[in-house]
């Protein structure tokens, strides 16, 4: 696969980026820390409902075969920390408050009422039982239903189950089509459900995308881009052989030429590819966005082990330190910079199509596809939430919690592993 990414050179559409320093970058700085900051517990378990029902057509499409199927975890075996604070994103204090109340101990719980304010006392019932819709970009799933279940991320590992055909090729023409600010005159390039349209070599869409103002274009890159990263990582890992019980997991370099040569793909691999690595370039930024959100000492990792938590928090650190320190982000700033009222008109509808996306995502027939395209979708719809809430972001007290932005415990999950993805 290596022979494929090596042609991948020059500046990125849309940015002034250019493929190689990202590459340097991510491999010497990010890449080590960030495949251990997700095998920490505090990362590692993911609480999603895998029931929800499709809102936009029949579950007609359930996959059956064995390895599309996820392993829910245990309650014995969550983190007692995680499942305590399971509904806040301060549950190391609230917890601590609760166990206060408790007790009636009223001197120990008037030192906290001497520097937390009724308000933030408020802000913490507030949270813990849901947070402001207006800033999410992604349809969150209600962590207090029976269905919803907590999943090992590193026991349930993104990989090829089997899942494809028509009911795929459905719930990806559904994002495109629909929601992908496209009309239905244009066709994509190589899209399986379009009429055939003979030797089009996409130029006409290419051509309609360029017309497009800049945020319509971002729009579809990062979905293009969450596209190429799942199935990258179907290619990474595709099941090679299965026998006598036992499987053999590994690269499949014919499936990723399929997708990803040029040669196979008139040209669209390589587009596909470069839109990977403009979703990188996004996340990244909203890592370093959101440092001082994790920089004060209010915000704990909490999963019940102190040392663990605190070492987990380090590593994490560490990972926002050094996005800071990359030298050519993505300027946010260049988007929604127009005229007040349709700069607005356009973010919200911006948000509602990635919201509806997310919800496509419960449209999935394939269990451990819908886990890890729904956990990637809220990691880049939390993205987005962070790139356009840079005041609030600033504004954050140091030793209280703010109503103004916050993050749940399920958002900061998804953010970190969709980015190591």
């Amino acid at each position: 696969m290596s022979s494929l990414v090596l042609q991948l050179t020059g500046v990125l559409d849309d940015c002034f980026c250019d493929i190689e320093s990202i590459d340097v970058f991510n491999n010497f700085k990010i890449y080590p820390r960030i495949q251990k900051l997700t095998g920490k517990d505090f990362f590692r378990y993911y609480k999603v409902n895998l029931k929800r029902p499709c809102p936009f057509w029949p579950d007609d499409s359930q996959c059956s075969i064995k390895d599309c199927q996820v392993e829910p975890c245990p309650e014995s075996k969550v983190p007692v920390g995680i499942k305590a604070g399971n509904y806040n994103k301060y549950s190391q204090a609230v917890n601590t408050m609760q166990v206060m109340e408790d007790c009636e101990q009223a001197n120990e719980l008037g030192a906290i009422n001497s520097t937390l304010s009724n308000q933030s006392k408020q802000a913490f019932a507030d949270w813990a039982r849901h947070d402001d819709a207006q800033d999410h970009f992604c349809e969150l799933d209600d962590e207090t239903s029976p269905d919803a279940e907590y999943v090992d991320l590193l026991l349930n590992p993104e990989r090829y189950t089997g899942y494809k055909g028509p009911s795929a090729w459905r719930v990806w023409n559904s994002i495109y089509e629909e929601n992908c600010f496209k009309p239905r005159s244009v066709y994509r390039p190589l899209n399986p459900l379009a009429p055939s349209r003979g030797d089009d070599d996409g130029e006409g869409f290419y051509n309609w995308l360029e017309g497009l103002c800049l945020e319509k274009r971002v729009f579809y890159r990062l979905i293009s881009g969450l596209h190429s990263s799942i199935n990258i990582h179907l290619c990474a890992k595709y099941l090679l052989e299965e026998a006598w019980g036992k499987t053999k997991w590994g690269p499949n370099v014919k499936e990723f030429r399929h997708r990803f040569d040029p040669a196979e793909t008139k040209g669209e691999g390589t587009r596909r590819l470069k839109n990977l690595y403009f979703l990188y370039l996004i996340e990244l930024r909203a890592l370093s966005k959101v440092a001082p959100y994790f920089d004060r000492s209010i915000v704990n990792l909490y999963t019940g082990n102190t040392e663990e938590d605190a070492a987990t928090k380090d590593l994490l650190l560490q990972v926002l330190n050094e996005t800071k320190a990359f030298p050519m982000h993505f300027d946010e700033k260049s988007m929604f910079a127009g005229h007040k009222v349709e700069a607005k008109t356009l973010k919200e509808e911006f948000r509602l199509h990635f919201k509806n996306i997310s919800r496509i995502m419960d449209c999935v027939g394939c269990s451990k596809c819908r886990l890890w395209g729904k956990l990637q979708t809220q990691g880049l719809g939390t993205a987005l939430k962070i790139l356009f809430s840079e005041k609030e972001i600033k504004n954050l007290p140091e030793n209280s919690p703010s109503k103004g932005f916050q993050l749940t415990r399920q958002e900061i999950v998804a953010l970190l592993n969709a980015f190591g993805r």
